[in-house]
């Protein structure tokens, strides 16, 4: 079994908090080495590069890969203290991101809620666009008479996305599934986002978890 803490301190020792700074100086020194095979090879054991570093980046590699899933799950777990109700009565939750086979990450007597931990990086957001409005969409068919609740960590650019001009047959180009659900429920009326969301955005309530829990605040 893999020494996860100390491949880390192996990957590192090498490369710091700046791995592109020291590529970049990797780089820029073995050229000026003359690529002689012996001169490298010195270079590197001097440098702690070795094949021993490369099977520490791959293990470290195997569980950052599985990131997405653990910030999911504590994300969801950090905020159900908040979110619940005194009395309220948790039936099912779902904590792995992506499908895991039940259809909301929470199910109470009370509520029905998805959670979405996005980064907003700018620029082109089309994938967690998707997300988000596909996050909107399976809770807004919720038939079972339950609050039916969306929690983001910011709020702005995700009403911004569905207030906004995107074309629907964009968003729902990736999904069949939920493009054919949506086709048969409401034909060709809608032809942008903006306009299914106005139509619909009081069925989902959406709610800032920065508003709601201090700690969330210093997520980006």
């Amino acid at each position: 079994m893999s020494d996860l803490v100390g491949d880390f301190k192996t990957v590192t020792s090498i490369f710091g908090n700046s791995p592109t700074d020291v590529i970049r100086r990797l780089e820029r020194e073995i050229p000026e080495l003359c690529g002689h095979h012996t001169t490298i090879t010195s270079y590197l054991e001097q440098a702690s590069i070795s094949p021993v570093t490369l099977l520490a980046a791959l293990n470290l590699k195997e569980v950052v890969g599985q990131l997405n899933v653990i910030i999911h799950a504590l994300g969801i777990l950090t905020a159900l203290p908040h979110v619940l109700e005194k009395d309220e009565i948790v039936e099912s939750i779902s904590l792995g991101a992506g499908n895991t086979g039940k259809k909301f990450d929470l199910v109470t007597d009370l509520r029905v809620a998805e959670f979405k931990f996005i980064h907003w990086r700018g620029g082109a957001e089309s994938i967690r666009q998707n997300n988000v409005f596909k996050a909107f969409l399976n809770l807004l068919w919720d038939t079972s008479g339950k609050k039916r609740q969306l929690f983001l960590t910011g709020t702005e650019r995700a009403l911004s996305f569905l207030s906004g001009g995107r074309a629907l047959s964009s968003v729902l180009s990736k999904d069949q599934a939920t493009k054919s659900r949506f086709e048969s429920k409401y034909g060709q009326q809608f032809r942008v986002v903006g306009e299914f969301y106005r139509k619909h955005e009081n069925g989902v309530e959406i709610i800032d978890l920065k508003e709601i829990i201090p700690f969330f605040k210093i997520m980006k």
